[in-house]
């Protein structure tokens, strides 16, 4: 069922979350395909719509900075790179609590967990009324993102619930990545946020790193 990405259709996306469904949205990126992370099986169904190796992790989607702490040991870095950058497209990979239980699915075994705050209110509402989405983009693995609502009906079909139809997708580079679980941030992956940006942040704040700029040190030669 492809509906508007508008207040009733966020409330009905909300219930569908909540009892254990699929829902394809919007993301200031891409489209993506969510599940409640509390929902028994969730994260394992998210592999299977899009025949997703298992090996590898899902990020979640946050509502707010607020949520980070539940499910990571946000450090110095990440703090800092999170407070200038969120909403927005960076991801941070942080350490994941230890006595906090999450699907072994999500995670691909690491003892890492991927946060975002995306600058959409698509998700950031989700997020906010059932919690960290557990979200991957909407395709089958290893085919270019669907571009709108209805391709990604078309393409995912019966293993999606629901599909918020936000009109195109924005588009552009995906989130950049950085590793924030050693004592040097590094990147993971360029996208949308430059890395020299990142360094200026962690400069200021006097934090040493891996992205290059004066708080790089030998790291990068």
């Amino acid at each position: 069922m492809v509906i508007p990405d508008d207040a009733p259709g966020r409330a009905a996306a909300i219930d569908v979350l909540r009892a254990g469904g699929i829902v394809a949205l919007p993301t200031d990126t891409v489209y993506g395909i969510a599940c409640d992370l509390a929902a028994p099986g969730g994260v394992e169904r998210l592999f299977a719509v899009k025949s997703r190796p298992a090996d590898r992790a899902i990020m979640l989607l946050l509502a707010d900075r607020g949520q980070a702490p539940s499910l990571g040991l946000i450090g110095p870095a990440a703090q800092h790179l999170a407070k200038a950058f969120w909403p927005g497209a960076l991801t941070l990979v942080v350490p994941r609590r230890a006595d906090v239980r999450l699907p072994a699915a999500l995670t691909g075994g690491e003892p890492t967990i991927g946060l975002r705050v995306p600058d959409h209110p698509s998700p950031r509402a989700l997020a906010t009324a059932v919690g960290p989405l557990p979200t991957t983009s909407a395709n089958r693995s290893g085919r270019p993102p669907a571009t709108d609502a209805q391709a990604i009906a078309d393409e995912l079909g019966d293993g999606l619930d629901l599909v918020l139809d936000g009109g195109p997708a924005a588009g552009g580079p995906a989130s950049t990545v950085v590793d924030c679980t050693g004592e040097l941030t590094r990147l993971i992956r360029a996208g949308a946020i430059d890395p020299a940006l990142l360094a200026a942040v962690l400069d200021a704040a006097g934090l040493p790193h891996g992205l290059g700029g004066s708080g790089s040190g030998d790291v990068g030669r």
